[in-house]
């Protein structure tokens, strides 16, 4: 085959690299953009030595938990054995190491804000994410509001790093056993996909608390949660893809400002054969050109 007929223009760049000919272009990432970052400037590695000590406590880590992802499908049944009514516990506070598994934001961590919140544990094992809401807004001429403060879980993962999703596709509800302080708490289901553009869609719920001592124990159907992107409502309505799960958060954001405290015994997940609605909002296409 004659190259310089079949390429063309390229007879230089053939003959002096032919192996790499055929890939002329360079690679553009325009629509996915692996590092979160996006370019945002990083910390400077530690030394190698250390690295090394870092890397090699992570592999045996890393190691267990594989070794038991082997063993949960070595074992695992195919059907799953949830029964309806009973509530699957999918976070609990009882282990000292409980909180590892969350984040802790608040404007103030990104310079939009005065307001600061932490999560623990207290005597009897239950989550207290607390803090203070200020609805003072920085004089940057760049911030409109502020006052908010959030906790999240982790991206789910799996051994050596691999990220996942949670699967909750057996229930269609959500069981929170809490006891609040009056205030209404915002509920987030992330559903982050691969490419950066669905990196922000979340489903949203409220959460409504009442004062006082007692518990309370909120059932929130998977079919009320609406869809937004970017703290935005968004015209089109979609249900939660429940098989792809990234996290779920808990935010404080209201416009009294001021303290606040959620203490969390558990977030389950439960199956109600009762509830048969599939998506609570009207799902609608306009014509082309008037909503995208």
């Amino acid at each position: 085959m004659n190259l310089f007929r079949l390429f063309g223009p390229t007879k230089t760049l053939i003959k002096q690299t032919p192996t790499r000919a055929i890939c002329t272009t360079n690679k553009l990432n325009l629509f996915h953009e692996k590092d979160d970052r996006g370019g945002y400037p990083t910390r400077p590695l530690p030394p190698f030595n250390e690295r090394m000590s870092l890397g090699w406590s992570e592999l045996k880590k890393e190691v267990k938990i594989w070794c038991g992802e082997v063993k949960e499908l070595l074992d695992g049944d195919p059907i799953r054995a949830w029964r309806p009514g009973e509530t699957d516990i999918a976070w609990r506070f009882k282990s000292e190491d409980s909180l590892d598994k969350w984040i802790v934001t608040s404007d103030s961590d990104h310079n939009e804000g005065s307001s600061h919140c932490t999560l623990e544990r207290n005597m009897y094992g239950n989550a207290v994410f607390s803090g203070h809401i200020s609805l003072q807004v920085p004089k940057d001429g760049q911030v409109k509001r502020a006052g908010y403060c959030n906790i999240k879980t982790m991206r789910a993962r799996k051994s050596f790093k691999r990220a996942t999703y949670l699967n909750w596709i057996p229930y269609n509800t959500m069981v929170m056993k809490v006891k609040g302080d009056g205030r209404t708490y915002l509920l987030s289901i992330s559903t982050r996909g691969f490419y950066d553009i669905t990196w922000n869609d979340v489903y949203n719920y409220q959460l409504y608390t009442r004062g006082g001592p007692y518990w309370q124990i909120a059932k929130i159907p998977f079919s009320k949660f609406f869809f937004s992107a970017k703290g935005r409502i968004q015209d089109k309505q979609f249900p939660i893809t429940l098989d792809k799960v990234a996290s779920f958060g808990i935010t404080a954001q209201d416009r009294h400002g001021g303290d606040f405290k959620l203490e969390i015994d558990y977030i389950g997940l439960e199956y109600d054969p009762k509830h048969v609605e599939e998506f609570a909002y009207e799902e609608y296409k306009m014509e082309t050109g008037i909503v995208d």
